[in-house]
């Protein structure tokens, strides 16, 4: 994404893949991200999940949710559940069991180091 340049989060289209089936507890989601930016040893993107339940180990980031509504979960380390709604920030760090229960096709702005 080029300086000076502006992009709704909101409307943006991501393409998208279904998530393994190793992966899903409920429902058939699919996630998918577009890359907006790689520099200085940092990623800045936007990533989709549509309704379902999935699974996953995560990367180091911070993200801000600007559309959808979920649930995520940890289940490693044992931390407390965060709602998921636009507006919330959440710090993710490498290695982290998530369980992400989504109602609404969540929609979030990461940034990855």
């Amino acid at each position: 994404m080029a300086a000076g340049a502006a992009v709704v989060a909101a409307s943006l289209v991501v393409p998208d893949e279904v998530v393994p089936a190793d992966r899903v507890r409920a429902g058939a989601p699919r996630t998918g991200y577009v890359e907006l930016d790689r520099a200085d040893g940092r990623t800045i993107g936007v990533w989709e999940h549509t309704p379902g339940v999935s699974t996953d180990v995560e990367a180091d980031e911070v993200f801000v949710v600007v559309a959808g509504a979920g649930l995520l979960e940890f289940t490693e380390p044992d931390l407390p559940p965060v709602e998921l709604r636009p507006g919330v920030i959440v710090r993710l760090t490498d290695g982290m069991h998530t369980v992400w229960t989504v109602r609404e096709t969540l929609r979030k702005v990461y940034i990855a180091p």
